[in-house]
């Protein structure tokens, strides 16, 4: 049994995109499978209203995104998106490359509110 990590990374040409991970539970009972004990540096909550967006911009350290309420989309510079709704989750490890100095029309992702809800979202560090 596996859980779907979806995974926001920094690609070896600088830029944002998306892969999916397997995380194993194998784990506890079969009746509450569990992963490997991950380690943690604390977390934040925010809320965002509706209109919220960011500009482009890379993430400070790598953090899981969990979704409590409202709907994020995130974009990536070549132009695709994600929307990620209640109880969906990414982990954001887009990083600026070491050594590199930001370029906004190279490097990072944005992020947005959509829908008529506003966004709540917990960051758990990673």
């Amino acid at each position: 049994m596996q859980f779907t990590k979806v995974v926001l990374f920094t690609d070896t040409d600088g830029r944002a995109r998306f892969r999916e991970e397997a995380v194993p539970l194998d784990e506890g009972k079969p009746q509450a499978m569990l992963s490997a004990l991950m380690p943690s540096g604390g977390y934040q909550l925010r809320h965002s209203p509706v209109g919220f967006r960011s500009e482009f911009h890379c993430s400070p350290h790598t953090q899981w995104v969990f979704i409590l309420g409202g709907a994020m989309e995130i974009g990536l510079q070549d132009g695709t998106s994600r929307v990620f709704r209640p109880g969906e989750h990414f982990y954001s490890a887009d990083l600026l490359p070491e050594g590199a100095t930001f370029d906004p029309a190279v490097h990072g992702h944005r992020s947005a509110q959509v829908g008529s809800d506003p966004l709540v979202t917990l960051f758990l560090r990673g």
